[in-house]
């Protein structure tokens, strides 16, 4: 599980979401072959699944820290350029594919299942027109939900407040530095 999504994990587990790393969820495509009808199976990667009595949410974690960040027309699949990193999102047949399957998987009605894209860093000008595309598309009842790092990190910054131990690797650096003065206080 990579850095980010360590942090998205826990902000989840504070929904009372029991929180697993990736998964693949097999979905069967027709090729592009012109002369005969020719069909592949992919694995498509949902990031984290979390879950609990009465919900079953498919996280796709974009970090995108070092780069120009979470681009509106790739979310959306309106340019072809790496729209593929969103298919979960933006190809309907992908979607669902792999909310029937993750449903029928882990014993849910798919009106249960919820899909959220967490973020790390949006390129610049597009954080609105991602969550407006976003809260167009409806799976199992309800928009897709985009939650910033902003939203994370206030969320497991919370969390590291409690004195409680916990053996969870964000939360040792948070305390860390924290307890050194190292911690930059506000956004």
């Amino acid at each position: 599980m990579e850095a980010f999504e360590q942090f998205v994990a826990l902000a989840m587990e504070t929904e009372g979401l029991v929180v697993s790393g990736a998964l693949k969820f097999p979905v069967r495509r027709q090729t592009r072959k012109a002369g005969y009808a020719e069909f592949q199976t992919h694995g498509f990667e949902v990031d984290l699944i979390g879950a609990n009595r009465e919900r079953l949410v498919l996280a796709t974690v974009k970090s995108f820290f070092g780069s120009r960040g979470v681009v509106a027309e790739q979310v959306s699949g309106e340019s072809p350029t790496h729209s593929g990193w969103y298919a979960l999102l933006n190809n309907p047949d992908v979607r669902g594919a792999v909310t029937r399957s993750a449903a029928e998987r882990f014993g849910y009605d798919v009106n249960q299942l919820e899909i959220r894209l967490y973020v790390g860093r949006f390129a610049g000008g597009h954080e609105q027109r991602v969550r407006a595309w976003c809260d167009s598309q409806l799976v199992g009842g309800s928009p897709i939900r985009v939650v910033g790092a902003h939203e994370v990190v206030d969320i497991v910054r919370k969390v590291a407040t409690s004195t409680t131990y916990r053996d969870n690797p964000v939360l040792a650096t948070l305390k860390v530095l924290t307890a050194t003065g190292s911690l930059v206080t506000g956004k």
